[in-house]
């Protein structure tokens, strides 16, 4: 389901009274502290700032930020991005970074046992489990804990993920997984694989978040067969798909989602775009050390189509989060 000529339109309007605010944007590091039940999260936030960014390189990526900018903004809207298996906080940076110019807090995490940081158990069911319990704590850290908490608007909160982290977002918006269901399968000998075939919906209570208006999911693990699955979703979803999948994404299957989405506005296949297409363009020293992330089709222009997929974002979430 593609934005209506109005709805193109109104945000035309809105890029138009807002180009004024594109800032750099801010950086900063942070430990959320541990809870009884949750481990301690490293996270990135992002914010909009005055300062020129500079640029770095971390791990793979190219990062362009200011280190600890003062933010003097208020009432932002609240993004949280969820990385895939083996990403991290970083992953995404070029989204963080476009979101943070135009007017966005976000924050982006490592999870805990299943990201390249800390891989403790990315091969147990519990990785999926603890992914949206942890974007509640990361949230409840934001507008409680963390310095910035008086300058956001709680009323505008949304989740971004890709991979296991889109389908994070679907369930932290109100998707009840049915594994077994599922097309979702694996043929390795690891606890995973086993409780694909087993993990029927009911079986584990998926954390909700109702302070989350507006949730992106960029080439999701679909385990969600049905439209009950997704029936709980009441808020506007964005869905951008790659033609070719890959790492246990499968075309077909991510293509059956957006028929069971009712709440769907913005929804694209990107054609000739394999599964790690969605992840940041990555430094250019790395293309051929990194060849599975770092490497696309040929003839597919990484850094152009992260150009769109980053307005389409920024647009999706300005339209999706006004009040």
């Amino acid at each position: 389901m593609r934005l209506t000529k109005i709805m193109h339109v109104a945000i035309g309007m809105l890029f138009a009274c807002c180009a004024s605010f594109t800032l750099a944007a801010g950086l900063r590091l942070v430990d959320i502290p541990a809870t009884k039940t949750i481990p301690a999260l490293k996270a990135a936030i992002w914010s909009p700032c005055s300062k020129q960014p500079e640029s770095s390189q971390v791990a793979a990526f190219m990062v362009s930020a200011s280190r600890n900018c003062p933010l003097d903004v208020d009432k932002l809207p609240l993004i949280v991005i969820s990385h895939g298996f083996t990403g991290s906080m970083y992953s995404h940076h070029d989204s963080a970074e476009a979101l943070a110019d135009n007017g966005f807090l976000v924050v982006s995490l490592n999870h805990t046992g299943d990201s390249g940081m800390s891989m403790k158990y990315p091969w147990d069911m519990l990785a999926f489990e603890r992914r949206p319990i942890e974007i509640k704590r990361v949230i409840d850290y934001m507008l409680g804990e963390a310095i910035e908490a008086s300058q956001i608007d709680s009323s505008r909160i949304g989740v971004m993920g890709f991979s296991r982290g889109g389908f994070t977002s679907l369930v932290i918006a109100g998707g009840e997984p049915d594994f077994a269901g599922s097309e979702v399968r694996c043929k390795m000998d690891r606890p995973l694989c086993r409780q694909l075939e087993q993990e029927a919906r009911g079986t584990r209570q998926w954390v909700r978040d109702d302070r989350v208006k507006a949730a992106a999911a960029l080439d999701p693990l679909n385990a969600f067969p049905s439209a009950a699955n997704l029936a709980g979703i009441k808020i506007p979803v964005f869905l951008w798909i790659s033609e070719k999948g890959g790492d246990g994404v499968e075309p077909d299957t991510e293509a059956k989602l957006h028929k069971l989405l009712p709440t769907l506005r913005d929804y694209k296949v990107v054609q000739n775009a394999g599964h790690f297409a969605f992840l940041a363009p990555c430094a250019e020293a790395l293309v051929k050390e990194e060849p599975e992330i770092c490497q696309d089709a040929p003839g597919f222009d990484r850094t152009a189509f992260h150009h769109d997929l980053n307005a389409s974002l920024v647009a999706f979430f300005r339209t999706a989060l006004t009040p």
